[in-house]
């Protein structure tokens, strides 16, 4: 396994919309191997290929405690039906460093993927798992968290998150 790097905005691969898998390859197996390995090390507890500049719909999450880890590795997952219910949840992003807000979104979702052996598997999704799955199939769509923000939030955020971004480019001694 292996890290691989994490793209930041502004990089217009986070806006693009992800091809979906045609075929499930070793290939497809080490990628997500790949990024679960790198979400980890981030630490995040979501990530999609988008993020790793890879433009393919796959996603790996992992929102159980440190203790009890509970990863999912999803190939093509869509979402097929959504709760009336709304919940509001603090999320970040792993392309948008320090940065977080409140986000409004289906309090549960029922997902559909393909799993690494390629067979279909069905999720109910409630809570922070809820959340982040919406959050990383978002990416697939060239989606930020951001975008669910009113425009002088997501403005703010944007600005802060480059600002740092530029001062940590400049200073010495960092990467």
């Amino acid at each position: 396994m292996a890290l691989i790097p994490i793209i930041l905005i502004p990089d217009p691969v986070l806006r693009k919309v992800a091809a979906p898998v045609t075929e499930i390859t070793d290939g497809t197996r080490q990628l997500l191997d790949d990024m679960a390995e790198t979400m980890y090390d981030a630490p995040g507890i979501g990530l999609a290929a988008p993020q790793v500049n890879i433009s393919e719909r796959v996603i790996v999450m992992d929102c159980g405690r440190d203790e009890a880890p509970d990863l999912y590795k999803m190939i093509n997952p869509e979402i097929v039906a959504r709760s009336d219910d709304r919940s509001v949840l603090e999320e970040g992003c792993l392309s948008i460093p320090h940065q977080t807000a409140e986000v409004e979104r289906p309090a549960s979702v029922d997902v559909r993927y393909l799993d690494t052996d390629g067979r279909e598997q069905m999720l109910q999704c409630e809570g922070l798992l809820a959340a982040c799955v919406q959050h990383e199939i978002d990416h697939l769509d060239g989606v930020l968290f951001i975008d669910h923000l009113s425009r002088l939030k997501r403005d703010m955020i944007v600005r802060k998150a480059l600002k740092e971004l530029r001062q940590s480019a400049t200073s010495p001694g960092r990467g």
